[in-house]
């Protein structure tokens, strides 16, 4: 038997012995991966897992991740949410739901004393129409969306107010530069560290002309920064800050935390991903199939096949089922047969995997169901809750908005003008058109209805000026007279009109004997 299997070896045919007692002098075990199955090579069985430590070795470390929010590390906390943004599709969805939430509908109102004999209503309207126009080039709901996507990715959003005639500008500024320390009048003290300059851009040409680009401030605080005249305020501080005009700077974040909103959501999004590779590699291996070609062996333990006939044997079945998905061939001596390499275990695995993906949701604070509804759930409860969380940051730019249109405000004893953000949702705004709608039939705001609808003031008054002055369609689409929709002149034409009795009564005439119903006649004739 020992010169048989010297006789294999020396065909190129390896043989791993079931004990190292009976191995040869020499002989060196089979190495397992080398082994040809079809056309490709057995890999080793070592789960390769966590697809974003491949990616990114650094990001994708729970260990790394859990340190920096430990120690409240908010640059590497950025840079990690910002990574897992454009690489997970949770995570992304979950940073756009909350951002973009609310619609930031906006009115403006008109706050008059009533008590100023100076007022004109001309110079009143004429203003009202400058501030809609400011916020309306300023393009309100398109800049607070952004802005609350980059608060919830970035932790924070940093900016510089430019102020133009009929709009504004706002310069952003990285939150890696920015610090804020203190506030002033409400308002936060803002930081800029003029080392930025010199980290992103080496040629000076160039940092010059990006300095001509910044506000004249920028400028004036690079020159003292180059003269050494910004040093650390404190122990273990870095030289360079220079504190920005108050009034000109702003500032978005939400409970007054600078860290990403969901940064602790991203271990769980790993552990899915981990999760989800077992379950991949669960199916694979249920699809797998392995035929096991064995070769016959004699009584006195000899081959019957010669060796160079056995591995002809062999490259035959690999030519006949290569191409078959899920099959492989094997080599060796004895029976034929069919392994199945399926886990016949009663685990759900989709089950399993619905755990750790609950888990993640879990994590955030935000309900499945919003994303990929299998059932009839009452969500209510849990929008309301998200709604509570971004309705801080709802009432910063609220502020933010009745700041810059402060220069519009020259007589504020007289009248001045107030931005309001109305607490629509993409979720709520319909219903709160019905409820504005009902309030204008006790008198409430007529604009409200159609703002909740997504148009804006200008958009409104335009439309409305338009129809009923140029095209004169208040005349021409006359609808039916109710309690709601009659003026005065209408009510007292009906009073005067067919429509009423002899005793000046309103409502329709009263029918005859002969088509009242019994009943009408019995309750008039008790009446009398």
């Amino acid at each position: 038997m020992v010169n048989r299997i010297q006789e294999i070896k020396k065909k190129g045919f390896n043989m791993v012995p079931t004990d190292d007692r009976y191995s040869p002098a020499g002989y060196n075990p089979v190495d397992f991966s080398k082994i040809k199955l079809n056309s490709k090579i057995l890999k080793d069985a070592i789960y390769d897992l966590n697809v974003y430590k491949k990616v990114n070795p650094r990001l994708g470390d729970k260990e790394f991740i859990m340190r920096a929010i430990n120690n409240g590390n908010y640059d590497d906390m950025r840079e990690i949410s910002d990574f897992f943004y454009k690489t997970s599709g949770i995570y992304s969805r979950l940073c756009r739901y909350m951002a973009y939430l609310y619609r930031y509908d906006w009115m403006v109102t008109p706050y008059i004393n009533q008590n100023s004999n100076s007022i004109k209503k001309e110079k009143i309207v004429d203003d009202f129409n400058k501030v809609l126009l400011f916020l309306d080039n300023f393009q309100v709901k398109r800049f607070l969306g952004e802005v609350a996507l980059k608060v919830i990715r970035y932790g924070c959003y940093y900016g510089y107010i430019i102020q133009k005639d009929n709009t504004a500008y706002i310069q952003e500024l990285p939150p890696k530069y920015c610090r804020t320390r203190f506030f002033v009048d409400g308002h936060p003290v803002v930081e800029f560290n003029m080392r930025y300059f010199d980290d992103l851009f080496t040629d000076s040409i160039q940092k010059m002309r990006i300095l001509e680009l910044f506000p004249k401030e920028f400028k004036r605080g690079y020159i003292l920064y180059k003269e050494g005249k910004l040093p650390p305020d404190y122990a273990g501080d870095t030289s360079g800050w220079y504190c920005l005009d108050p009034t000109c700077v702003i500032k978005f974040n939400i409970n007054d935390e600078d860290f990403p909103a969901f940064i602790s959501v991203i271990p769980a999004i790993i552990d899915l991903d981990d999760a989800k590779g077992l379950d991949k590699k669960r199916m694979a291996q249920k699809l797998l199939r392995l035929v096991i070609q064995k070769m016959p062996i004699d009584k006195n333990g000899d081959l019957v096949f010669d060796v160079d006939e056995a591995q002809q044997l062999h490259n035959n079945a690999v030519r006949m089922l290569g191409d078959a998905l899920g099959l492989e061939v094997l080599t060796t001596f004895a029976d034929v047969d069919v392994a199945d390499m399926s886990d016949n275990s009663n685990t759900n695995s989709s089950d399993e995997l619905a755990k750790v993906e609950r888990g993640v949701y879990n994590e955030a604070g935000v309900s499945q169901m919003q994303f990929n509804t299998d059932g009839n759930i009452a969500l209510e409860k849990s929008i309301l809750n998200d709604e509570a969380s971004m309705y801080n940051l709802l009432v910063q730019f609220e502020a933010f908005l009745n700041d810059i249109i402060k220069p519009f405000n020259k007589t504020p004893k007289k009248v001045y003008f107030k931005v309001q953000i109305l607490t629509t949702t993409i979720y709520n705004y319909k219903d709160m058109a019905k409820l504005y709608k009902e309030q204008t039939q006790l008198g409430y705001s007529k604009m409200l209805p159609q703002i909740a609808l997504g148009q804006s003031q200008s958009s409104i008054l335009a439309n409305a000026y338009f129809e009923n002055e140029i095209l004169d369609l208040v005349n021409i689409f006359i609808p039916p007279l109710m309690s709601s929709t009659m003026n005065v002149d209408a009510l007292n034409k009906s009073r005067n009109g067919s429509n009423t009795e002899g005793n000046g009564e309103v409502g329709r005439n009263e029918k005859p004997d002969d088509e009242k119903s019994e009943k009408t006649i019995q309750n008039r004739e008790s009446m009398n």
